[in-house]
């Protein structure tokens, strides 16, 4: 089964480079730097390493608590940390910089990856929520790379589809030295699929770990009184296509509840702000973006954050946050963040990657789940009029984020522990 998903995997790298080359027309990021996805490297090998891989932005504000805490208990030991997407590349240099050293995630291929690991010669690798790359796992095992996935996730859809090729799961999982998974739920998930009992624990989710400093949340703040002046903002961050047209539809009708109101919109992708800022111009909206410095008048319905790396600040600019790739069937996103910083969150029904999280959070009522963009102009409406059931939100949700911390913690001594050789 390895040989021929390696068969169909080179057949279809030309259509995979082009599909690169395609998105490059969005995100001109795409087009650059091919070389390291193909296993290419300039200059002398590096290493030993200690290897992280964090697919895109959510993976690896997930990881930079565990990043940074591995790096002041080792800090002999380099780090590389790979990617899959130019956003999640830039937020790695945003936060990290020359700390760690970063090149994209070589493609799933036994001669790609045997240049990354003769390049890099981690010692350990560390692979974020549920990656599971055969020919990674296999390379691994020969080269004695042990292979931890961390934050570990699989919901049972996930599960059902990795079932459908049991033999290509079971020989990848066979190779993994350790799953670190988020909830019981997962790792019984894991089981079903193929992991080992011995190396599969539940150590909770990292996610519950993001720190937000001080001065980003006064950053925040200033923003809120400079800029925008007293006005009731709504944050819509991380939407998808179709999102933002169902918000901005009911926009109006909001407002003459609301005449301060002002929906700030943070899109999860950078190639859409564009799109979004014409979505809501063909509404009628009048739109300043963040990327213009211009003023928000008293007449401004849109401020677009066309921006990366901002989102907690803005998340402490806002009064209510809705948290999007949920009212599409992405899955959502992380409502943590908001929480932590002590706004009201909202979110949708497509709550799939975040289902433990979704459901724990509303059965101790700090969160509103909306089945529609009625329901939540509702629900925004209920916030905006009734200050003690938005400070009860607020509260009970961080403290419901402040009581789960700690995995951080626990995910270091596994991996240190395995590092030291115990």
């Amino acid at each position: 089964m390895l040989r021929l998903y390696t068969c169909l995997f080179t057949l279809a790298l030309p259509l995979i480079l082009a599909r690169l080359y395609w998105r490059g027309f969005k995100a001109p990021a795409y087009r650059e730097r091919w070389a390291e996805r193909l296993g290419i490297y300039r200059g002398p090998a590096r290493g030993p390493t200690l290897w992280f891989h964090c697919v895109s932005v959510g993976e690896a504000e997930a990881a930079f608590p565990l990043i940074r805490l591995l790096q002041a208990e080792l800090p002999a030991l380099p780090l590389v940390v790979t990617t899959t997407t130019p956003t999640g590349s830039a937020r790695i240099k945003a936060v990290l910089g020359d700390s760690v050293e970063h090149v994209y995630l070589p493609y799933d291929l036994p001669w790609i990856i045997t240049g990354f690991l003769r390049h890099f010669r981690p010692r350990l690798a560390v692979f974020m929520e549920k990656e599971l790359w055969p020919n990674i796992c296999a390379a691994c095992r020969r080269r004695a790379v042990p292979l931890f996935i961390v934050n570990a996730r699989l919901s049972a859809r996930s599960a059902a589809a990795y079932r459908k090729m049991p033999s290509l799961s079971q020989s990848a999982l066979a190779t993994v030295a350790g799953i670190a998974c988020q909830t019981q739920a997962d790792r019984q998930n894991f089981l079903q699929i193929g992991a080992l009992a011995d190396n599969t624990a539940v150590l909770g989710n990292l996610k519950f770990d993001v720190s937000i400093d001080a001065e980003v949340i006064e950053k925040g703040r200033q923003l809120k009184r400079s800029e925008f002046k007293g006005r009731f903002v709504w944050i819509l961050a991380s939407t998808h296509q179709d999102e933002e047209a169902q918000l901005m539809h009911i926009y109006p009708r909001l407002k003459r509840e609301i005449p301060e109101l002002l929906l700030m919109i943070a899109p999860r992708h950078p190639e859409r702000f564009h799109a979004v800022e014409r979505v809501a111009q063909e509404q009628g909206l009048a739109v300043v973006t963040r990327s213009s410095a211009r003023t928000v008048a008293a007449e401004t319905d849109v401020y677009l954050a066309d921006s990366m790396g901002e989102l907690k600040m803005l998340y402490a600019a806002a009064d209510v946050a809705f948290v999007g790739g949920s009212l599409v069937p992405v899955g959502g996103h992380n409502v943590l963040e908001p929480a932590l910083v002590g706004v009201p969150v909202l979110f949708g029904m497509q709550m799939f990657n975040f289902q433990d999280i979704a459901e724990r959070l509303l059965a101790e009522q700090a969160v509103v789940q909306c089945a529609d963009a009625q329901q939540l102009a509702a629900a925004v409406l209920r916030i905006y009029r009734d200050a003690d059931y938005r400070d009860k939100l607020a509260a009970t949700a961080k403290a419901f984020v402040l009581r789960n911390q700690g995995a951080t913690r626990r995910v270091a001594d596994l991996l240190i522990a395995r590092l030291r050789g115990n």
